[in-house]
C-alpha cells in the first residue's frame, strides 16, 4: 500500500452527503471507484491537521484504520474491517496544512451504512527519543515522547455515519487538530496526548487569500468561523497565501491572527459550490501591529474544603466585535496536573471588513472591543463558565472553580 501526500487542488469530485453524528461532521459516498467486485465499494482514508501553536513538529505514527457498521460494536465484536498502513506511517501533522492531505490507502467494503471509524496509532517503543512513534518538539525545544491514551491498541473512536455504495468510493478524511491534541502535564516537562479529531467532507470548496509576508508568518492562523466556534484553520506558506478547504456550504467569518498583531475579521465570507478567492497578493490583509498580554489562571472543583485541580476541562479565548460576530481566538485543554490555561492575545483594536465579490477589502478599527475578551471554560458534564478578561492594563488572572 502507497501512502502520499496530496493537495485539495487535486479533488473535483462530487459528494453525496449522509449525515451527521457525535462530534464529527459527515463524509459521503462519491463515484468512480474502480476495482470493487459486485456488492463492495471502496473506502479511501486520508489525514489532514489545523495548525499546531507552539510546536515545531507533532509526530504520529498510524497503524491502521478500523471501520464498523455499529457505532457501539466493541474492540473484540466481529465485523470489523481493517486497513493496514504497512509499513507504520510516522507522520509529522505539522505538514498537513493549506489543503495537504496525507493518503493512508484504500479498502474494499461490502456495501452497506458505516457508523464508527478507529484510527489506530503506534505504541511508543525503543529508546531513541529522536524516532520514537508519537513525539512533539515545542518551539526551540527538545524533541519529547507523547503519553499516548491507555485504549490506544483499540485506536481512537469516531462516530462518523457515511454510505459505501456498490462499484463507488466513499472518501474519508481525517482532521487531527493538533494544537488541541497537545496536552502538558505541569511542571514534569512531559506532554499528553489527547486526540481531536474529526471526519470532514473531502470535498472541492473552501477559502482562499493572502495574508501580507510583512507579518510572522510562522505564528500566524486563520480561521473560518460560525457563531464563534472555529469549522477549520490554516497557516499561509512562505509567500502569505493560505487555503482553508474541505468546507460545508454556508456563510463564515474569517479570522486572522498573528503574534505581535491586532486580529484581522473577515465578515460574510459564502461558501457555495467552489473555492471563495478572499484576495490577491496586491491586496494581502495586514493587520496592526500590537502589543500582547497574556490571560491565564486555572480551573478547579472544590469539595468540602479540599479543592482540586479540574483536568479534563476545556479553555476558549473569545471576544464578542461591536454589532457582532464574536470570534474564538483560541481554545485548548488544560494541563492535565495544574488545570491551567494560558492565551496570549493583542491590547490592541480588531480591525473588521465585510466581503463582497470584486471589491477590495476595507477594515476599520473596532476600538470598543479593543483589550476586552471573555474566557470560558467547560467540563464534561458540568455547565459551561464564562468571565471577562480585560488585558488593556496588562496581564490578566481569571479563575474558575466548580462545586463537586
Amino acid at each position: 500500500m502507497t501512502t502520499e501526500k496530496t493537495n485539495l487542488g487535486g479533488w473535483t469530485k462530487a459528494l453525496r452527503w449522509a449525515g451527521v453524528a457525535g462530534t464529527a461532521a459527515m463524509l459521503a459516498a462519491c463515484g468512480g471507484g474502480g476495482g470493487s467486485s459486485a456488492g463492495n465499494g471502496t473506502l479511501r482514508v486520508a489525514l489532514t491537521d489545523a495548525p499546531s501553536c507552539g510546536y515545531d513538529h507533532v509526530f504520529v505514527t498510524v497503524e491502521k484504520v478500523r471501520v464498523h457498521q455499529s457505532a457501539s460494536a466493541g474492540d473484540s465484536e466481529g465485523g470489523w474491517t481493517e486497513l493496514a498502513v504497512s509499513p507504520a506511517r510516522r507522520i509529522d501533522l505539522l505538514d498537513l496544512t493549506n489543503g495537504v492531505m496525507e493518503e493512508l490507502g484504500a479498502t474494499q467494503l461490502e456495501a452497506g451504512h458505516y457508523s464508527q471509524i478507529r484510527l489506530v496509532l503506534a505504541s511508543n517503543t525503543g529508546s531513541g527519543t529522536s524516532s520514537v512513534a508519537n513525539a512533539v518538539q515545542p518551539t526551540g525545544g527538545d524533541l519529547v515522547p507523547l503519553d499516548t491514551p491507555s485504549g490506544q491498541q483499540s485506536g481512537l473512536k469516531l462516530q462518523a455515519h457515511f454510505d459505501v455504495a456498490a462499484g463507488q468510493t466513499a472518501d474519508v478524511l481525517l482532521d487531527f487538530d493538533a494544537c488541541k491534541s497537545i496536552v502538558k502535564a505541569g511542571n514534569s516537562g512531559k506532554y499528553n496526548l489527547k486526540p481531536v479529531l474529526a471526519v470532514v467532507p473531502r470535498v472541492n470548496t473552501g477559502i482562499q487569500g493572502f495574508v501580507a509576508t510583512t507579518m510572522p508568518l510562522t505564528s500566524t492562523t486563520i480561521a473560518a468561523q460560525q457563531d464563534g466556534v472555529t469549522i477549520r484553520s490554516t497557516a499561509p506558506d512562505s509567500t502569505g497565501k493560505f487555503s482553508i478547504p474541505f468546507l460545508s456550504t454556508g456563510t463564515y467569518s474569517l479570522v486572522v491572527m498573528s503574534d505581535g498583531h491586532a486580529n484581522a475579521v473577515v465578515t460574510s465570507v459564502p461558501v457555495g459550490t467552489g473555492t471563495t478567492v478572499i484576495n490577491g497578493t496586491s491586496t494581502a490583509i495586514v493587520t496592526p501591529v500590537s502589543s500582547m498580554a497574556d490571560v491565564t489562571g486555572t480551573v478547579t472543583v472544590t469539595s468540602g474544603t479540599t479543592t482540586t485541580a479540574l483536568t479534563d476541562a476545556t479553555a476558549r479565548a473569545l471576544q464578542a466585535l461591536t454589532g457582532g460576530p464574536t470570534i474564538e481566538l483560541g481554545t485548548q485543554n488544560v494541563d492535565s496536573v495544574l488545570g491551567a490555561y494560558r492565551f496570549r492575545l493583542p491590547v490592541g483594536a480588531p480591525v473588521k471588513a465585510a466581503f463582497a465579490s470584486g471589491s477590495a477589502l476595507s477594515f476599520s478599527a473596532d476600538s470598543a472591543v479593543a483589550g476586552q475578551y471573555k474566557i470560558q471554560v467547560q467540563s464534561p458534564g458540568r455547565a459551561a463558565q464564562d468571565k471577562p478578561a480585560v488585558i488593556t492594563g496588562g496581564p490578566a488572572t481569571v479563575d474558575f472553580n466548580y462545586a463537586p
